[in-house]
């Protein structure tokens, strides 16, 4: 969420910025900055009124003393006229609030100098391009039709048990869920992220801290009894453990990893892109979040992208890393790498992992700020980025890796899995 204040005084600056977005959110500034205004006269109204009563019953008390009742009780009616006007105030600057925040929730993030202009994933850039080119047999097969083959996932029994989009993992399928989950960990413990395990329900204030509400609510299961929300990503649960806080600078930087299940009610569409792996209503997935001082946050991002990067490289897939263009980037994001891997049977792009740097558009929601050296507090810059999401990564690992034998696991995922081969 933007800062009022931020946004009047750059006001022309942001809605410029904002264009890269492809929307129109004047409307929704000029109303935010109106209401805005509007709850500081409100406040001031009621400040003075406050300190009107204050003197009131100072005054009261003195004529008591000085036997001047019939004065008093004169004053005193006013008194109870400020207590009418102090209620009916106060009632209307918490409306004030309510709206003036119902605004800002409708204003995206303000896109990085660094993204690029564009109206379709089509304008996003590509930076980066590397790791293993398939070299495929000729007649190669679909993740699908090898995990039926190798009897690794049964997509089938799943709709039969849950519904389309919950796969059901098998025998060496399961097995190399598993050792994809542990690899993740290992590697990311290993550049010095802390491993949580968190609760896989986050209640609504949780949504709103992240930016999942009311942005994204329609794609988030809802337990409607208990009204929390299964959780999109580890990234709102491990986020919110920071919300509401005042951290130390010597604190920073906070680097966490999480593996969790991952919910998300996609729109149902048929056909070969959504087939398979491609797009699941639960998976699994790795997580790295960081929270950081402002001045450090995009170094922290070059570092997010290159443990990501080192980590496709391992299991020796194909991959390209994209510069998101404004209108592609989502709603909580000022800079988004996504990463993509090849693959070799589909001869298409698969979105693996998004690495975002949110500032301080978290951060305001969350409350969540660091006392600096001067003794003042600001808000901290948080980050997150997906290390890995499982179902892509599996399609790929399973069609870039066929051979005629079968499917040669990669060197460094051996010590996990347990075999080389799935035959």
């Amino acid at each position: 969420m933007l800062q009022v204040q931020e946004i009047r005084t750059n006001k022309t600056a942001i809605l410029e910025a904002l264009k890269k977005r492809g929307g129109d959110y004047s409307i929704n500034i000029e109303k935010a900055l109106a209401l805005d205004s509007r709850r500081k006269a409100i406040q001031t109204d009621l400040e003075n009124l406050q300190a009107e009563s204050n003197k009131i019953s100072r005054t009261v008390g003195e004529l008591f003393k000085s036997g001047q009742k019939e004065y008093a009780s004169k004053i005193r009616a006013r008194s109870s006229e400020i207590k009418m006007q102090t209620k009916q105030l106060s009632s209307d600057l918490e409306d004030c609030k309510i709206q003036l925040q119902e605004y800002l929730y409708k204003i995206p993030n303000v896109p990085n100098e660094k993204v690029p202009f564009g109206t379709s994933e089509e304008d996003n850039k590509e930076i980066y391009r590397g790791g293993k080119t398939p070299n495929s047999p000729s007649e190669s097969n679909p993740h699908w039709e090898l995990a039926k083959r190798y009897n690794l996932i049964d997509f089938d029994l799943g709709n039969k048990v849950t519904g389309s989009g919950f796969p059901i993992y098998i025998g060496k399928g399961a097995k190399l869920q598993r050792a994809l989950v542990s690899f993740f960990l290992d590697r990311n413990t290993e550049a010095g992220y802390t491993e949580y395990q968190p609760p896989l329900l986050v209640n609504e204030a949780s949504g709103y801290g992240t930016g999942q509400l009311p942005d994204k609510e329609g794609q988030m299961y809802y337990v409607g009894e208990d009204n929390l929300y299964l959780i999109p990503t580890s990234e709102v649960p491990i986020t919110n453990i920071f919300r509401a806080c005042i951290l130390k600078k010597e604190d920073l930087p906070i680097k966490c990893t999480a593996f969790t299940p991952c919910f998300r009610r996609e729109a149902g569409s048929y056909g070969a892109h959504v087939r398979g792996l491609n797009r699941l209503h639960q998976f699994d997935k790795v997580e790295i979040v960081r929270v950081e001082h402002p001045k450090k946050s995009h170094q922290a991002l070059d570092e997010m992208v290159s443990q990501v990067k080192s980590l496709l490289e391992q299991l020796e897939l194909k991959y390209r890393i994209l510069l998101l263009c404004g209108s592609d980037l989502g709603f909580t994001s000022a800079l988004t790498y996504d990463f993509e891997v090849f693959s070799a049977t589909q001869k298409k792009w698969l979105e693996v992992s998004s690495v975002s740097n949110f500032e301080t558009f978290q951060a305001n929601r969350l409350k969540l700020r660091f006392r600096e050296s001067d003794g003042k507090t600001y808000l901290a810059h948080t980050l997150n980025g997906s290390a890995l999401a499982l179902p892509r990564i599996v399609a790929a690992l399973l069609e870039n890796h066929q051979t005629k034998e079968g499917i040669k696991i990669p060197k460094a995922l051996v010590p996990y899995t347990g075999f080389e081969w799935i035959y």
